[in-house]
C-alpha cells in the first residue's frame, strides 16, 4: 500500500492484479476511506488492474490546505493515473468520489474509458450547508456530525444486522482529519456541472439508492438525462453508502457494465470474436452454466456453441447500442410469446442481475397478457414463481405489493 506523490501532494493507494489488464479506479466518499469498497473490489480480481486509493485529507492520505476544488481532485486522479502509467482507466465513484469522476471526464475525457456513478450528484446545494458543515467539524470534531451522516449512510435495517460493520466504518468516520474533511465539504460547495455534462462521451452507468437522503435517485436522474446514452439503476433498501450496504447488487451491476465495455460497441456482422461473445455470455448468465453448456456440447454440437457465442453474445449482446437492461426485458417478452420456457426461466435471474426490478418483471408479464394472451403471460409468472420462489415476493417495493 504505497504513498505516491501526485499532483502537489501524497496519496495512499493500494494497487492489485495484472499489470496487463484493463484499469478500475475506485474513488471514496465523503469521510470515507478506501476500505469502503471491500466488498466490491474482490470481485474484479484477476480480469482487472484494481486500484483503490484515499482521497487528500482521508485515511492515510495526508491533508492539505483548504481552498482545493473538485478540479483538483480530478487533477490528483489523472496524476495518480499517470504515477501508475495507465493511460486509461474506467472509474468508479460515490458521492464525492463519483463528482471527481464526472470533473475527470469532463477535464480529461481521454483518460475516462467508462464511468460508474454511485449515489452522487452533479451540484449539491446549498453552499451554505457545506460551510456550515466545514466549520462544524472544525470546532466540534468528527464526532458533532458523526450521528447525521451516519444517520445517511445505511438504512436502519443494515445498522441492525451488520453492527459489526456499521461500528468499523463509524470508527473510520471519526478517524477522519476534521480539517480533511472540512477541505472537500468546501469544494463541494462550489460544485456544479449541471450545464456541462452533455459533453461527457465515456459510457456511463448511473446507480441510486432508493432510500438515500443525501443523492436521492432525483439527484441520478439528473445525471441520467444529462449524459449521453447513460444507463441507470436504482436499488431498493439502500441507502447512501450503497457500495457497502447493497454491494450484492452493485458488484453484479458493476461487473456486466464492465464487461460490455470490454467487448467493445457497435459490433459489425462477423466481427465479434469468440472470446468477446464467450465473456459476454459468462457476464450475462454465468460463468457456470456457460462452462457446463460447452463441456457437455461434444464435438457434434461445438460448431453450434462456437456460432450462438459469436453472433448472439458477441455481435448482439455486444452491440452497446442497446443496454443490457432492455435486452433482458425483450428476451423475455419474446420468451413469453413464443412459450420458450426454458429460455425464458434460463434468462429470469441475468434479467435481475442487468437492473430489471421484479416490479418491472411483473409488469411485464402483465402486458405480455395483453399482446401475447393470458395463458402466455399465466405460465411465466408460474415460471417465474419456479425459478425465484418467495423470492419474488420479497423482492417487490412496498408500494407495488398493496397496489
Amino acid at each position: 500500500m504505497p504513498l505516491l506523490e501526485v499532483n502537489g501532494t501524497t496519496l495512499h493507494v493500494e494497487v492489485r492484479g495484472p499489470e496487463d489488464a484493463p484499469a478500475v479506479v475506485f474513488s471514496n466518499s465523503l469521510g470515507a476511506t478506501l476500505s469502503m469498497w471491500d466488498r466490491v473490489a474482490p470481485a474484479l480480481a484477476g480480469r482487472y488492474r484494481v486500484i483503490r486509493y484515499d482521497t487528500r485529507g482521508h485515511g492515510a492520505s495526508p491533508v492539505t490546505p483548504a481552498g482545493f476544488t473538485l478540479e483538483t481532485l480530478a487533477e490528483d486522479l489523472a496524476g495518480l493515473l499517470d504515477a501508475l502509467g495507465i493511460a486509461r482507466a474506467h472509474v468508479v465513484g460515490l458521492s464525492l468520489g463519483g463528482m471527481t469522476a464526472q470533473t475527470l471526464a469532463l477535464t480529461h475525457p481521454e483518460r475516462v474509458a467508462g464511468l460508474t456513478l454511485m449515489a452522487t450528484s452533479s451540484h449539491m446545494p446549498p453552499a451554505s450547508a457545506w460551510a456550515e458543515r466545514a466549520a462544524a467539524v472544525r470546532a466540534g470534531g468528527m464526532a458533532s456530525v458523526a450521528d447525521a451522516v451516519l444517520a445517511r449512510w445505511f438504512t436502519a435495517a443494515f445498522a441492525e444486522a451488520e453492527p459489526d460493520a456499521f461500528a468499523t466504518l463509524r470508527a473510520q468516520f471519526l478517524a477522519t482529519p476534521p480539517e480533511g474533511y472540512a477541505g472537500c465539504c468546501e469544494a463541494i460547495a462550489t460544485f456544479d456541472l449541471r450545464t456541462r455534462l452533455q459533453a461527457v462521451r465515456a459510457p456511463t452507468l448511473v446507480i441510486a439508492g432508493a432510500d438515500d437522503p443525501s443523492t436521492p435517485p432525483a439527484h441520478a436522474e439528473a445525471i441520467r438525462a444529462a449524459i449521453p446514452d447513460a444507463e441507470m439503476v436504482v436499488l431498493p433498501r439502500a441507502a447512501h453508502l450503497l457500495a457497502v450496504e447493497r454491494a450484492d447488487r452493485v458488484v453484479p451491476h458493476l461487473e456486466a457494465f464492465l464487461a460490455r465495455q470490454r467487448v467493445g460497441s457497435n459490433a459489425a456482422p462477423g466481427a465479434a470474436t469468440f472470446e468477446a461473445g464467450l465473456e459476454s455470455r459468462k457476464s450475462v448468465l454465468g460463468a457456470a452454466h456457460v462452462e457446463r453448456s460447452l463441456a457437455k456440447a461434444g464435438a457434434f454440437a461445438q460448431p453450434w456453441q462456437d456460432f450462438i457465442t459469436r453472433a448472439a453474445w458477441g455481435e448482439v449482446w455486444g452491440d452497446r447500442r442497446l443496454p443490457w437492461k432492455t435486452r433482458s426485458l425483450v428476451t423475455l417478452a419474446m420468451m413469453v410469446a413464443l412459450h420458450r420456457e426454458e429460455e425464458f426461466k434460463l434468462h429470469v435471474r441475468p434479467a435481475l442481475k442487468n437492473g430489471v426490478s421484479v416490479d418491472e418483471l411483473q409488469t411485464l408479464l402483465l402486458q405480455s397478457a395483453i399482446y401475447a394472451g393470458v395463458p402466455a403471460a399465466n405460465a411465466a409468472f408460474r415460471w417465474t414463481r419456479e425459478v425465484l420462489g418467495d423470492e419474488a415476493d420479497g423482492l417487490l417495493q412496498p408500494q407495488s405489493a398493496a397496489e
